[in-house]
């Protein structure tokens, strides 16, 4: 079952960031191992605050109820040792506990995550054919992209490079935190040189020297045979750009047209058939154009019942070398009208008990 990290915190799916700081705040006092408190416990709320404290983990915990690759905690958490007697303000100490546990719950420990673009969704509507046998669709999406003149360096092509002054060339700096703890050492990826420990003599002139713009980009999508509307397909890389880091996934919802003869139920094709009422007596052969525009001469044999269900086996929805049937609900329809003719047949058949 997924975890309701909003549960585990105590706070509202709308609640501030210095709501999710002060109940996270309260909870870690309480069930800290060092103040007597369960562990497990202990895990699960740093767990919920690593999510929710952070803006781009939070959006894809609400919109997909998990965090991607990149965001979210990751291996496990060893909280021994560490004194919260400054939790609450207790003894005039302030601090954001964000900082302090940010290398844990980001997955990397000294600042060396790989910096990832954002994610993002689109919706494409298909019709209900193209649901059912797979389709491709081309769109115009407007995203941040690398820049096709530098490809993503900044720098003016062919251009020299220098050593980054600020960091030496490692792409990193470090930094000493004084904390109720003690003095921790950190350290994060080098803002003037962006984690490259390069700086171009030149800037790219497409992209001022960002590596990334804001521009028009086509998008090819294969949609998958026997999609559900509401799906979701995910094309990695294809999110949002960032300089010195690796793109943001893209996700597509899918809507579905409804289909004026068929419906989907699991790999089965499902279709309305009424039929005259001489017809669903006697049995007769109906023409029935398939999903992928064929024909098929389906036999219908007399009818026991005003309703029937026919199975074509195999001309459902195919997928990964497996297909579904197609279900034919044959109903007899009773004439709006009698002739006199026909009235004397019906008549003769009431007399012989039918």
């Amino acid at each position: 079952m997924a975890k309701n990290y909003y549960e585990t915190l105590g706070v509202d799916k709308k609640a501030s960031q210095d709501d999710i700081k002060k109940a996270f705040r309260k909870l870690a006092q309480k069930h800290h191992p060092d103040k007597g408190g369960d562990e497990a416990v202990f895990k699960e709320i740093t767990e919920a605050y690593s999510t929710l404290s952070d803006e781009k983990k939070r959006r894809e915990y609400d919109n997909y109820g998990q965090t991607f690759p990149g965001g979210g905690p990751q291996g496990g958490f060893n909280g021994g040792g560490f004194d919260f007697s400054g939790f609450g303000g207790q003894g005039g100490v302030e601090f954001d506990i964000s900082d302090l546990f940010g290398d844990i719950f980001g997955g990397a420990r000294g600042g060396s995550r790989i910096k990832r673009g954002r994610d993002i969704s689109i919706d494409v509507e298909v019709s209900f054919k193209e649901s059912v046998l797979g389709g491709k669709r081309s769109v115009l999406i407007t995203k941040v992209s690398k820049c096709d003149v530098c490809a993503g360096s900044g720098a003016k092509p062919n251009t020299e490079m220098h050593t980054c002054k600020t960091c030496n060339g490692a792409g990193r700096i470090h930094e000493t935190r004084n904390t109720p703890f003690g003095a921790i050492s950190t350290q994060r990826g080098c803002p003037e040189c962006e984690g490259s420990g390069k700086i171009p003599k030149e800037k790219c002139e497409n992209c001022q020297g960002r590596g990334v713009l804001r521009k028009e980009e086509e998008i090819n999508i294969n949609v998958p045979a026997g999609i559900d509307g509401g799906e979701m397909i995910r094309m990695p890389g294809l999110g949002e750009a960032v300089k010195g880091g690796t793109s943001g996934d893209l996700y597509v919802k899918i809507h579905v047209k409804p289909h004026a003869t068929f419906r989907k139920e699991g790999l089965n094709l499902i279709m309305q058939m009424p039929l005259k009422l001489t017809d669903a007596l006697l049995g007769t052969t109906v023409t029935v154009n398939t999903i992928d525009d064929k024909t098929l001469d389906v036999k219908v044999p007399p009818m026991a019942s005003a309703e029937e269900t026919l199975r074509i086996r195999g001309k459902g929805v195919k997928v990964d070398g497996g297909a579904g049937d197609l279900l034919i609900h044959v109903s007899a329809t009773l004439p709006k009208k009698i002739s006199g003719k026909a009235k004397k047949a019906i008549e003769d058949l009431k007399a012989e008990g039918l």
